[in-house]
């Protein structure tokens, strides 16, 4: 079995030694520019309900389907 391959060995580490899951770890350090500061996105608040189901879909959050918009937001920022 393949051992799934990081992008950003340097970022997954430091993201382990803070204590966070190896999947965790991982989709951050494969997300594109993840490493970059000064992120050009709005705050969640500012998205539609449908942009933060469909984000919340593309990183696999379970029960995402019964969530309100703070709820979706907050799993967001948990996850």
């Amino acid at each position: 079995m393949n051992k799934p391959r990081i992008k950003n060995e340097e970022q997954y580490e430091a993201l382990r030694d803070k204590g966070y899951s190896k999947e965790k770890s991982a989709r951050i350090a494969n997300t594109p520019d993840a490493g970059k500061k000064g992120g050009k996105a709005n705050p969640y608040e500012e998205w539609t309900k449908k942009e933060l189901y469909d984000k919340a879909k593309e990183i696999d959050i379970k029960g995402r389907s019964t969530f309100n918009k703070k709820e979706l937001i907050k799993a967001l920022r948990n996850n």
